[in-house]
């Protein structure tokens, strides 16, 4: 897949830190600006390019695991593999946060929060990522995000840059990093995503019911009112209930549905045990 396919998609929940990050522009302001961009053609190419800024700054915003860490070694066993999925040149990184969350943007990136891997085993965090790598696939969001950046300040500046991409600030890296996360899908467009993600499970061998066990528990968190994050997601996502149930017809209609097992979930990095060195044995005098 060309580059050209490579457009942002929706997090699962906006991230606390960033929304302070926007600016409030006055009325007059935004008439003005809205007014000037109005003409603008945003491109697949300069929706990739800011993306790439935006993670850039999420990325020095969060605590990103290390290499060695186990989150990034599991992550890798597990969807390493995938880097090359559709043709899209994905890259990848973990957030250390209690946070549950998985996004994907314009650029490639995709990027997963410990906290969604500390309950979702293999196939289930598939599953999700799969969801994410269908927005990408699909095409969803480019009209989001240019709606989103008419709001800042900085569409303003790309309009004036016309055909390109100029320099981009540590300030406009934060308001583009809020666009990405505050970018909205609509419900089909979820339901799509949710497809792309069932059929990514089916094409690859997984166990496609992980889809349906992913979808309730985090049904199951948003009944507790455990997380923030998750009475965000219901605002502009559909409900996990029904789309879990959804997930279970296909699977039914494939003849493949069975009661999934959560596998067990393993995050540490292996213990690397040093060598032991025998010392050799002193012969006995006669």
């Amino acid at each position: 897949m060309k580059a050209k396919h490579l457009i942002p998609i929706l997090a699962i929940t906006a991230i606390p830190w960033i929304t302070s990050a926007q600016i409030n522009l006055g009325e007059r302001a935004l008439g003005a600006l809205q007014k000037g961009v109005a003409g603008f053609t945003f491109s697949n190419e300069q929706a990739a390019a800011l993306a790439k800024e935006g993670v850039r700054k999420l990325d020095s915003a969060n605590v990103v695991a290390g290499p060695n860490d186990g989150y990034t070694l599991r992550l890798n066993r597990v969807f390493g593999k995938h880097a090359n999925e559709n043709g899209l040149q994905l890259n990848y990184k973990v957030y250390l946060t209690k946070e549950v969350n998985a996004f994907a943007c314009a650029d490639g990136s995709v990027r997963v929060y410990s906290g969604l891997m500390d309950i979702m085993d293999d196939s289930q965090l598939l599953a999700v990522i799969g969801h994410e790598i269908g927005h990408v696939v699909n095409e969803d969001s480019k009209d989001a995000m240019r709606a989103a950046l008419k709001k800042s300040a900085v569409l303003d500046a790309l309009a004036s840059q016309s055909d390109k991409i100029g320099k981009v600030t540590d300030g406009e890296a934060g308001q583009i990093a809020s666009v990405l996360l505050d970018s909205k899908h609509s419900r089909s467009q979820e339901n799509d995503a949710d497809t792309f993600a069932y059929d990514f499970m089916k094409k690859h061998g997984y166990d496609v019911n992980a889809v349906e066990s992913a979808f309730l528990i985090l049904a199951k968190l948003s009944e507790g009112g455990q997380s923030d994050f998750i009475s965000r997601m219901l605002s502009s996502h559909p409900d996990p209930n029904s789309r879990a149930q959804k997930a279970r017809e296909r699977a039914i209609a494939d003849n493949r549905y069975k009661a999934y097992v959560q596998k067990p979930i393993n995050n540490r990095a292996p213990v690397v045990k040093k060598p032991t060195t025998k010392r050799p044995t002193k012969k006995k005098k006669k």
